[in-house]
C-alpha cells in the first residue's frame, strides 16, 4: 500500500502530552487562532470563485463551514490546505501556510472518500496507525475498539470494498481521528447516513471535541450544526454571508419566529411578517424588538381566534433555505 492524500492518515497528530511520571495533560488553549483566512480570493480561468472571504477558528471550539453546493466551501479548504494556490490573502494554519510536514498536527476527511479497497478493514486501520507513529499492536487495538463503537467488529477481516458506502464511511472517520488529532477538518461527515448512524458520529465528533480538539465541520444537516458548532460562516457566491455563533446568525435573520394555530384573519402589521401560513397554521417573523406579547394581543384584539401561540429562534434549517432556497449556483470549482 502507498500513502496516498485521499486517505487522510498523513494529517493526524497527537495533542495531548504527558508529564514525566505519566500524567496526561492538555495545554493551554491560545489567543492565536487555529485557521486563519483573510481577504481570500480564488481565481479559475479568469473567474473569481472566492472573494474577499475571511473567517478564523479558534482553538477548541466546533466551527460550522455552511453554504450551499458551488459556494465554494471545498475550494477554499484545499487552498487552505495547499492543493490550491490562492489569487490573493492569507491562508494560515497555527499561524502559519499549511505545509506536508505539519501533516502530523490535521486530520481531514475530504468529501471524496478514499480507501484501499482490496485489503482487510484492520489491514487498512493499522497501516494507517503505523504512519502515524503507533506500533503494529497499538493500531490493531485501537481499531478493534473503535470497531467495535461503530458495529463494524465482525467485519474487521472483510476487504473494505464488501463493505457498504456507510460502514467504508465509518471506517474513514476511524483512519482520520486515530491519534487524536488537534485540528479535525471534515467535509460532510455523515453524509448519506441514517439517523441512528448520524446521531452515533455526532456522538464521536462530539467526544473529539470534549477531548480538545478543534473541529471545522461541513455539512448540509442544520442539526448537527445547532447541536455541535459554536460558531458559524455561511458561504454565498463565493463571500461570507453570515459570521458568528449561532444565536448572533439567528437574530441577523429576524431573530424570533412566532408559530401559530388560528381561526380567523391575520392582519397586516410592521410588527411581524406572515412567512408561512396553511390551513390555520402561520409563522410569523419577529420585527426587531417587538414584545411578542404585543403581537398577541394585537391579534385578538384584530377577532383571531387564538388556538396556539409559541416562540422560538428561527433555526439554522429555515436560514439556509431563506438564504439559499431561491438562487442557481454553478457547480463549485
Amino acid at each position: 500500500m502507498r500513502e496516498s492524500f485521499s486517505t487522510l492518515g498523513v494529517f493526524d497528530g497527537i495533542r495531548r502530552g504527558h508529564t514525566s511520571d505519566g500524567v496526561q495533560i492538555m495545554s493551554r488553549p491560545s489567543a492565536q487562532p487555529v485557521i486563519h483566512i483573510r481577504d481570500f480570493r480564488m481565481d479559475f480561468d479568469g473567474t473569481t470563485v472566492i472573494r474577499g472571504l475571511s473567517f478564523d477558528v479558534n482553538r477548541g471550539e466546533t466551527f460550522g463551514f455552511l453554504g450551499s453546493n458551488g459556494s465554494g466551501k471545498t475550494t477554499t479548504i484545499r487552498a487552505l490546505l495547499g492543493l490550491y494556490e490562492p489569487t490573493a490573502g492569507i491562508l494560515h494554519v497555527n499561524g502559519r501556510p499549511f505545509r506536508p510536514e505539519d501533516g502530523g498536527t490535521l486530520g481531514y476527511l475530504p468529501e471524496e472518500r478514499g480507501l484501499y479497497k482490496k485489503e482487510s478493514v484492520i489491514d487498512v486501520m493499522t497501516y494507517f496507525g503505523r504512519l502515524k507513529g503507533l506500533s503494529k499492536r497499538a493500531a490493531m487495538s485501537w481499531s478493534l475498539g473503535y470497531l467495535e463503537r461503530v458495529a463494524l467488529r465482525d467485519k474487521a477481516r472483510l476487504r473494505v470494498d464488501k463493505l457498504s458506502g456507510g460502514e467504508q464511511q465509518k471506517v474513514q472517520l476511524g483512519v482520520t481521528i486515530m491519534n487524536d488529532p488537534g485540528l479535525l477538518i471534515l467535509d460532510e461527515p455523515t453524509k448519506g447516513f441514517d439517523p441512528v448512524n448520524r446521531r452515533l458520529l455526532m456522538d464521536i465528533i462530539e467526544d473529539q471535541k470534549k477531548a480538545g480538539a478543534t473541529v471545522l465541520m461541513v455539512t448540509h444537516q442544520m442539526e448537527e450544526v445547532e447541536r455541535l458548532c459554536d460558531r458559524v460562516v455561511l458561504l454565498k457566491g463565493g463571500k461570507a454571508e453570515a459570521y458568528g455563533t449561532i444565536p448572533e446568525v439567528q437574530d441577523q435573520y429576524g431573530g424570533t419566529m412566532i408559530r401559530l394555530k388560528y381561526s380567523g384573519d391575520i392582519p397586516d402589521s410592521t410588527r411581524y411578517a406572515v412567512t408561512l401560513r396553511d390551513n390555520n397554521y402561520a409563522e410569523l417573523t419577529v420585527t426587531d424588538h417587538v414584545d411578542e406579547a404585543i403581537i398577541l394581543r394585537e391579534l385578538v384584539d384584530a377577532g383571531v381566534l387564538v388556538r396556539s401561540f409559541a416562540t422560538s429562534k428561527l433555526s439554522l434549517d429555515e436560514i439556509f433555505v431563506r438564504v439559499y432556497g431561491d438562487q442557481n449556483e454553478p457547480a463549485e470549482a
